[in-house]
C-alpha cells in the first residue's frame, strides 16, 4: 500500500469519525424529531427521558452506568419494562438534562462559568457521583467550580447569574455561598493591593495616602449590578462583613439603584407620568429594590451622596415602602440636612388631588431628626461646653445653613392653596430660636404665604406673624415690612418701633447719648397695659395712635441723620480745601462720631446728599395721612 492509499483512508476514517460525531452531538434535535430518528440508527431506543421542556429518546446503558437515580429507576420496574421515565422537576430543564445525556454517551463538551452550576445541579440530581462511576459529572463540573471559578470574580458573578433559575438546590450544594465568599474575598484583596499603590513618602519622609490617586480596587462594582437583588444583597452583606469600604458599597449601590430604578422605569424622572407607573406591574419589583438598598446602606455618613437618599425616599414614598424603610432614610438624611439643597427638600406629594403639591410631612419630620441630631450631638461635647455653644462649633454652623434652607423652602410651597396654616407654622417653628440670626427670609416667606391666602383671618395672620422676630430684620426687610399692607397692624407697629430704636442707637453711637433705654422700658409697660386694659376697638384705635406717633417720631429722627449727613460732607468739602494739620486732628475727632454712618449708609446710596429729599415735611405730612 503506497502513501497515498494510506492518506485516502486516513481521511475516509477521519470523514467518518466527523459524521458520527455529527449524530452524536445532534442529541438534542433528535428529541424533537420522530421516533424513527434515532441517536445511533443501528441501535433502537430503549427508554424516553421526559424533563420540563422536552423529550429524549435514548438508550439505558450509557444512563444506567453513569446516573444512580436512573439506575434506581429502571431497576425497580425491570419486570414491567418501563420504557419512560419523567423527570419532570430536573434541575436547568431540558437545557442541562441535555448536557448531561452528552457526558453520559462521551460526548465531549466545554465546561464553562455558564453551565458549572446546572452541571453540579443535574449531576446532583441525577446522581452522577462517583459511586457509580469514576470521574462522574458531579466531580468534574466541582473541580472546576473550586480551581478555576472560585479564583475569578468576574465567573463568580456569571455563575450566580445561572444560579438564579437553580435555588434552592444551588443553595443547598453551596453554589452560592461559595461564589460570594470568593467575590468579596477578591474585592477586598483587590482593595488592600490597591491601597498598598497609592502609599507614597511625603517630603517629611513620612508615609501616606495619595487621595489624588485614582483607585483601581473598585473596578468590580459595574459586574456586581447585572445580579438579582436578593442575590445581589448577600453580596453586599458579605462585602461589609469583610471589611470591603463604605464608600465602595455606597457606589455600588448608587449603580444598582440608578439601573435598576431609573432606567426601566421613570421613577426618578420628574417628567415622567407618576400615575402610569403606578399601575405597572413592576412597581413591586421596584418596591422591594428600594428597600433592600436602603438596609445595605453604609452607616458611615457621606457613603452616600445626599441626592441619592432624597431619590430613594421620593421613591419610598411614591412605591409605599415600609413604614420602618422610610424612617430609617430620614434619620440618614436628618443628620447631615446641612449639605442638602432646596431642589432636594421639594419631594412631591404622591396622595390625593386635593392635598398639597409638596409632601410637607416628610419634611417635617426630617427637620425633627435634624434638630434632634443636633441636640444629641451637643450633649456628647461634655469636654467643653463653650465650644458646643460657640457659633463656630460644626453643629451651630449646620444650623445656620439649615436655617436658610428652610425659608428658601417655606418660601417655595408658600404659593400652594391646599397648604393649611398649621402645616406651614410647624416647618418655621420646627429650628430653635437660635438657628436664624437674621429673620429676612423668614419674614419673605409669611409674607408670600399671606399673599396666596388673602382670605386668611386676622387672628391667624397675627399668630403666622409672632414667628418673625422683627427686631432680626435687616434694614431693607424692616423698611419692606413698614409699608406692607398685608402685615396686621400690631406687626407695623413693632416693625416700626425697632426701626425707631435702631435710630436713635444710631444716633447715640455718633453724640455719645444714651437715653433710648427709658423709651424702650416704657414701650413695653404701655404696650402691656394696652392689650389688658383695653377693649378691642379702644386697643385698634390706641395702635393706630401709637403708629402715626411712632412714624412722625421716625421721620424726626430721619430728618437728624440727614442733618449729621450733610455736616459730613461740608466736613469733608473743608478738608479738602484746607491741609493744616490742625484742621486734621478736629476733623478725626468728629468723623469718628460719624463713621458708623457712613458704614451702614454706603450700602443704600452713592451719595449721602441723595437721602436729604426723603425727609422734609412733605414726608411727614405723607406718613401721618397713610396712618388714617
Amino acid at each position: 500500500m503506497d502513501r497515498n492509499d494510506k492518506q485516502q483512508i486516513l481521511q475516509h476514517h477521519h470523514h467518518h469519525h466527523q459524521q458520527r460525531q455529527q449524530q452524536q452531538l445532534s442529541l438534542a434535535k433528535c428529541a424533537r424529531q420522530p421516533c424513527n430518528e434515532w441517536i445511533f440508527r443501528d441501535v433502537p431506543s430503549d427508554i424516553t427521558i421526559e424533563v420540563s421542556g422536552g423529550t429524549f429518546p435514548l438508550h439505558k446503558f450509557p444512563l444506567v452506568s453513569r446516573s444512580g437515580r436512573i439506575r434506581k429507576l429502571v431497576a425497580e420496574h425491570r419486570d414491567s419494562d418501563i420504557s419512560t421515565v419523567e423527570l419532570l422537576n430536573l434541575p436547568g430543564g431540558a437545557e442541562a438534562f441535555e448536557l448531561a445525556a452528552k457526558f453520559c454517551y462521551g460526548i465531549n463538551f466545554e465546561i464553562t462559568s455558564m453551565n458549572v452550576a446546572q452541571l453540579c445541579c443535574v449531576s446532583d440530581y441525577l446522581e452522577m457521583t462517583e459511586e457509580f462511576s469514576k470521574d462522574n459529572l458531579g466531580s468534574r463540573a466541582e473541580e472546576y467550580l473550586e480551581i478555576i471559578v472560585c479564583k475569578n470574580l468576574e465567573m463568580c458573578v456569571e455563575v450566580l447569574q445561572q444560579c438564579e433559575n437553580l435555588l434552592p438546590l444551588a443553595d443547598e450544594l453551596r453554589i452560592v455561598s461559595r461564589c460570594i465568599d470568593a467575590i468579596a474575598s477578591k474585592a477586598c484583596a483587590e482593595q488592600i493591593a490597591s491601597s498598598f499603590s497609592r502609599l507614597e513618602y511625603s517630603s517629611s519622609g513620612r508615609l501616606h495616602m495619595n487621595r489624588q490617586a485614582k483607585c483601581d480596587g473598585d473596578w468590580w462594582i459595574e459586574d456586581l449590578s447585572v445580579l438579582r437583588i436578593d442575590l445581589y444583597q448577600r453580596v453586599m452583606t458579605a462585602m461589609k462583613c469583610r471589611g470591603v469600604r463604605p464608600e465602595s458599597i455606597g457606589a455600588s449601590l448608587v449603580g444598582y439603584a440608578q439601573k435598576e430604578l431609573t432606567k426601566k422605569s421613570s421613577l426618578w424622572n420628574p417628567s415622567s407620568q407618576v400615575k402610569v407607573d403606578l399601575l405597572s406591574g413592576s412597581t413591586g419589583h421596584e418596591k422591594v429594590v428600594v428597600e433592600t438598598i436602603v438596609s445595605l446602606l453604609p452607616v458611615e455618613k457621606l457613603a452616600v451622596p445626599i441626592t441619592f437618599l432624597f431619590g430613594l425616599l421620593r421613591s419610598a414614598v411614591m412605591l409605599d415602602c415600609s413604614v420602618a424603610c422610610r424612617l430609617d432614610l430620614e434619620r440618614r438624611i436628618g443628620s447631615q440636612l446641612d449639605i442638602a439643597t432646596l431642589d432636594d427638600l421639594l419631594i412631591p406629594s404622591f396622595r390625593n388631588a386635593g392635598d398639597t403639591l409638596f409632601d410637607v410631612d416628610t419634611v417635617h419630620r426630617i427637620l425633627v431628626n435634624f434638630s434632634q441630631h443636633d441636640d444629641s450631638e451637643d450633649d456628647m461635647e461634655d469636654a467643653s461646653v463653650f465650644e458646643s455653644d460657640s457659633p463656630h462649633s460644626p453643629s451651630q454652623s449646620a444650623l445656620f445653613k439649615v436655617a436658610k434652607l428652610v425659608d428658601n423652602y417655606l418660601a417655595e410651597i408658600a404659593p400652594d392653596a391646599n397648604l393649611k396654616l398649621a402645616k406651614f407654622m410647624v416647618i418655621a417653628d420646627t429650628l430653635p430660636a437660635h438657628a436664624r440670626t437674621i429673620h429676612d427670609g423668614l419674614y419673605r416667606a409669611i409674607d408670600i404665604y399671606l399673599k396666596a391666602h388673602q382670605g386668611l383671618p386676622e387672628l391667624d395672620r397675627k399668630k403666622l406673624c409672632k414667628l418673625i422676630d422683627f427686631q432680626k430684620l435687616s434694614q431693607e426687610a424692616g423698611a419692606h415690612a413698614a409699608q406692607n399692607e398685608r402685615l396686621p397692624l400690631q406687626s407695623i407697629v413693632q416693625v416700626l418701633y425697632f426701626e425707631q430704636i435702631r435710630l436713635r442707637n444710631a444716633l447715640s453711637c455718633s453724640h455719645g447719648e444714651d437715653d433710648h433705654k427709658p423709651v424702650h422700658q416704657s414701650w413695653r409697660i404701655s404696650s402691656g397695659a394696652l392689650s389688658a386694659a383695653m377693649s378691642p376697638r379702644d386697643n385698634y384705635a390706641s395702635l393706630r395712635r401709637e403708629n402715626r406717633e411712632l412714624k412722625l417720631e421716625l421721620a424726626r429722627l430721619r430728618m437728624r441723620l440727614n442733618d449729621l449727613e450733610k455736616e459730613h460732607v461740608c466736613m469733608k468739602r473743608d478738608m479738602e480745601k484746607s491741609n493744616s494739620r490742625k484742621f486734621m486732628s478736629s476733623f478725626s475727632k468728629k468723623i469718628g462720631k460719624l463713621s458708623f454712618f457712613g458704614h451702614s449708609y454706603s450700602r443704600g446710596s452713592s451719595s449721602p446728599s441723595k437721602h436729604s429729599h426723603r425727609t422734609d415735611s412733605k414726608v411727614i405730612e405723607r406718613m401721618c395721612a397713610s396712618t388714617d
